[in-house]
């Protein structure tokens, strides 16, 4: 654990060879935390692989909680982790939400990082907050029903500001049920072949994953618009594979696309039948094929 504020305690591992490549893992939500099956993606004797639960995530303490949880938060407590570790310089690996903070991550700190591996792009947009909240439902349209319809009528106007104040409410009964709501919606849309588990990375039904999501939809994800892409050129000079699920609901491909276009050493790999989740064979595969071809040719230049 590390202290990251007097609120905040942080969860962190390594594994693997403290002489080879490091890489910094990044979980997406906001709120998923890590697992163990992260940790697949990488080859230990290759690799010197740190991961984290961000701020409110997994095995972070407060659990959920959203006082002193912004992004800008984030880009310090991987400041204050790499400094922690000594790494003068790592590869950092995201997907989905976790795209979203190596990005702006890498855009305040691109002298620390010497590359970046990513998965279904998640560039922080209101654009990209209303499909979740209105228009991934076109493709799921029975699940969102059942998620529209957990609210009360009266409360469906604005979906966002309605479950986001049930999440945060006192009463366990009312916060609980909406989280496990939430999170079971957005797991229903996260692959192309339906599954019957809820979108967790830390064992409480999703807890963490919906209250944080909510959060930060709420505060456009504490950026600028358009900060992201509009601040590309500052990553110009590291390479990157971003890899994407051609039917990927949840974070649509044009937005990979657009970031690709954006930066000149990415290299843009659309898997064609999958959708967002990192678990799909055919994303799984292409992160574990992109860290091994960028962590073999950083090693070539040493």
């Amino acid at each position: 654990m590390l202290r990251m504020s007097a609120l905040h305690d942080v969860y962190w591992e390594t594994i693997g060879n403290p002489l080879a490549i490091p890489i910094l893992f990044l979980h997406g939500g906001p709120g998923g935390g890590c697992t163990a099956r992260h940790r697949q993606f990488f080859d230990s004797t290759k690799t010197y692989v740190t991961l984290f639960d961000q701020r409110g995530c997994g095995r972070s303490t407060p659990l959920g909680e959203v006082n002193e949880n912004t992004t800008q938060d984030l880009i310090d407590d991987i400041e204050r982790l790499r400094k922690h570790l000594r790494i003068e310089r790592w590869v950092v690996f995201g997907g989905s939400w976790g795209s979203t903070l190596a990005l702006a991550y890498g855009q305040a700190h691109p002298e620390h990082c010497l590359g970046f591996v990513l998965r279904g792009i998640f560039l922080g947009t209101r654009a990209e907050i209303d499909w979740f909240l209105h228009g991934m439902g076109s493709f799921f349209p029975a699940e969102a029903k059942a998620w529209r319809e957990h609210l009360p009528e009266s409360e469906r106007a604005s979906l966002l500001a309605s479950y986001l104040k049930r999440m945060l409410h006192d009463d366990p009964a009312i916060h609980l049920s909406a989280t496990r709501a939430w999170a079971t919606y957005e797991s229903a849309c996260a692959t192309l072949m339906p599954r019957n588990e809820i979108a967790s990375g830390d064992g409480y039904g999703g807890f963490a994953l919906a209250r944080l999501e909510a959060h930060y939809m709420a505060q456009d994800c504490f950026l600028s618009p358009n900060q992201l892409l509009d601040n590309m050129h500052r990553l110009h000079a590291l390479p990157a594979t971003i890899v994407q699920g051609r039917y990927d609901v949840i974070c649509p491909p044009h937005t990979a696309f657009a970031l690709a276009q954006h930066w000149p050493r990415a290299k843009l790999h659309t898997i064609e039948r999958a959708g967002h989740s990192a678990h799909e064979v055919g994303i799984e595969a292409a992160l574990v094929g992109a860290t091994e071809q960028m962590v073999s040719e950083l090693t070539a230049l040493t």
